[in-house]
């Protein structure tokens, strides 16, 4: 059954169990390809048994005081934190993170629960002033029910608890769909650890699936109010189209084509430093990644020499040893994927700095410099540990060439004059920008998400709260009015 058998069960409607479905799930270690858990899937009998049980107890959830939801917060930090050896080796061995990255996301996700367990104390009604003589106006915030939240693999633990916390907060149910490739990390060790926290069962349903089985179940559910999705923006337009047909919300943070731009009065040394970073955590695996690296020609030599010689250093591995830096993609396709980008992009004129080398479901880094917008590789997402250079002539270039994308997440400028970057990045089409700082930024008070093809939506501190609440007008008319029809 693999070394993870107890978590072959998922939580379907308050109670641990198998799925009805007539699938199994081989969920295995992308590094070494050992079997973790088989896991019998859940079907769409599951899903209407979780959203069933899930209205009922949300209703209730919905009814406890702000500082019982906000205690059950900061409980599950504490079992999180407990656990955190753990729930580190479960991220090293489901989704290949390097046990620096798995340290890194739980200390992220972390900080967003803390972050919601302030939410329920900012869900107080407040009274607007009447045009209306004797009337009082009052907004109330409340839960909007129940939120389908769809998560994938590569950052499966914090992009799932960016959703799952401030939903529970607010006083929703959450009906949680994770990658199949990091369902434990993404669904049901979240789900067990807020239900040891005070989570009333079947408040979290997680639901393991075949999607060619499901369809678009937790999307268009009737009894679905939100829907909260991350991952791909092909997937993301898909979802967006079946959830307005519904009228149904949808909140997307999608994909990324980050450009990381170094002007020609940048420090170099502090540039390397966050471009290595900012394109090699995760073995390039993040939305916020590095995808581009645009440097201004009269640097470009140095810049490229000093990123070489860092690049050269990092280590390529086991992703449970302190000492590697880059572990293995999340399978074949992913390796397939990025060979392709690679050879392509060679094939289109590229540069090899770098040559890479592929080791089971490792690669290496690659370094690939005179790269072109025009090029495939500088278009699409790469999600692999690909460095591409792009030199650029000043600065109105480097914005144009920045801007030169369907996507809109997050860039980053490195400059010694600040004012200089606060000009750059008003130019800038995406919803986040960083100055002297990588692309790879995640805090839990302030907007997260993206423009263009990159999503709709925010993720993080009162914008989290917007997502997933409604107002309701109330008012109160407290003397006798004069109607026009009277």
């Amino acid at each position: 059954m693999g070394s993870y058998s107890q978590w072959k069960q998922m939580p379907l409607g308050g109670v641990w169990r198998e799925g009805n479905s007539d699938s199994y799930y081989e969920n295995k270690n992308p590094y070494n390809n050992e079997l973790l858990v088989r896991i019998k899937l859940a079907n769409n009998e599951d899903i209407d048994e979780a959203f069933f049980v899930a209205n009922k107890v949300q209703k209730e959830w919905a009814q406890t005081t702000a500082e019982e939801r906000s205690k059950v917060m900061l409980k599950a930090i504490k079992l999180f934190e407990e656990r955190r050896e753990e729930f580190a080796k479960i991220l090293v061995e489901e989704s290949g993170s390097t046990i620096k990255k798995a340290n890194f996301e739980i200390d992220t996700a972390l900080r967003y629960i803390k972050e919601a367990s302030e939410f329920p104390f900012k869900m107080e009604s407040e009274t607007l002033d009447s045009t209306i003589k004797g009337k009082k106006n009052k907004i109330f915030r409340i839960p909007v029910g129940i939120v389908s939240v769809i998560t994938p693999w590569n950052f499966p633990f914090n992009l799932a608890i960016r959703s799952v916390a401030p939903a529970l907060a607010t006083g929703n149910a959450v009906i949680l769909k994770p990658d199949n490739q990091t369902a434990i990390s993404g669904g049901s060790f979240i789900a067990k650890v807020f239900e040891d926290a005070g989570v009333p069962k079947g408040l979290i349903s997680v639901i393991i699936a075949d999607l060619k089985e499901i369809g678009d179940a937790v999307i268009e559910h009737p009894l679905a109010n939100v829907v909260s999705f991350t991952g791909s923006s092909k997937a993301g337009k898909h979802i967006a189209s079946v959830a307005s047909k519904h009228l149904k919300k949808a909140t997307l943070e999608l994909g990324g084509n980050n450009a990381f731009v170094v002007l020609d009065d940048a420090d170099l040394d502090k540039a390397v430093s966050a471009s290595i970073f900012g394109k090699f955590m995760h073995q390039g695996q993040i939305c916020m990644s590095i995808n581009r690296i645009i440097v201004d020609r009269k640097v470009s030599n140095e810049f490229i020499s000093k990123f070489k010689s860092k690049v050269e250093k990092l280590t390529t591995g086991d992703p449970m040893s302190n000492e590697t830096n880059i572990g293995p993609l999340i399978n074949k396709n992913q390796i397939n994927q990025v060979n392709r980008l690679v050879q392509t992009s060679i094939e289109e004129g590229a540069t090899v700095v770098v040559k890479g080398d592929v080791k089971n479901n490792t690669i290496s880094p690659w370094v690939l410099t005179d790269v072109t917008s025009e090029m495939t590789i500088a278009q699409e997402e790469i999600f692999g540990p690909i460095a591409v250079i792009i030199p650029v002539d000043g600065e109105e270039e480097a914005i144009r060439v920045a801007n030169d994308t369907k996507y809109g997440l997050v860039g980053s400028v490195f400059t010694e004059d600040i004012n200089r970057g606060l000009a750059f990045a008003e130019k800038m089409d995406c919803g986040m920008f960083h100055i002297n700082d990588a692309t790879v930024n995640s805090e839990p008070g302030v907007p997260f998400g993206g423009e263009k093809d990159s999503g709709l939506g925010r993720h993080g501190g009162e914008w989290s709260i917007d997502e997933f609440t409604t107002v309701k007008w109330v008012s109160i008319q407290n003397e006798a009015r004069n109607y026009p029809l009277a």
